[in-house]
């Protein structure tokens, strides 16, 4: 079926194939988000993002099915407040607002599984996770819809970069 050049080609690659180290997903051992709520200045935002810490270390967790373990990466998130009653503002519509936040990620052995970045999540990156049938142009940042869709988008975000 093929030629002996051709077969010599094929066995070259999957041996490079087989040889190349696998990129293994992140175990993590801890997950700890923190949101100062008392630091924000609008008082809706403050009451609708009230459980944002526990409710966002809560949806990380439940998507690190598998990457779980006693030993691994921490994970600390930080949401800027600042951010987050910014997209409170009238003035500011719901396709503009956005949750921010600073990533770290340690561990205690293993120098290779460092890593910090700003993670912005957008009303449009959280679109996919609106339950089929939402009407997106009825939702405002003040609905659970709202809530639920940043949530889910800002996580899952967080463990993709993770695998």
């Amino acid at each position: 079926m093929f030629t002996t050049p051709t077969r010599g080609i094929i066995t070259a690659l999957v041996l490079a194939a087989t040889a190349m180290p696998v990129a293994a997903e992140t175990i993590v051992r801890d997950v700890e988000v923190t949101a100062d709520m008392d630091a924000l200045q609008n008082a809706e935002a403050a009451e609708r993002w009230t459980n944002l810490a526990d409710d966002l270390e809560n949806a990380i967790v439940a998507n690190l099915v598998g990457m779980t373990g006693e030993e691994g990466a921490k994970v600390l998130i930080d949401i800027d407040e600042v951010e987050l009653a910014n997209s409170f503002q009238s003035a500011m519509g719901v396709a503009d607002s956005r949750l921010v936040g600073d990533v770290a990620v340690t561990h205690d052995s293993d120098n290779t599984k460092f890593d910090a970045y700003k993670l912005t999540v957008t009303f449009e990156q959280a679109g996919p996770f609106f339950l089929p049938g939402t009407d997106l142009t009825a939702i405002t940042t003040d609905s659970e819809e709202y809530y639920d869709g940043m949530i889910a988008a800002f996580a899952d975000h967080v463990v993709q970069k993770l695998k």
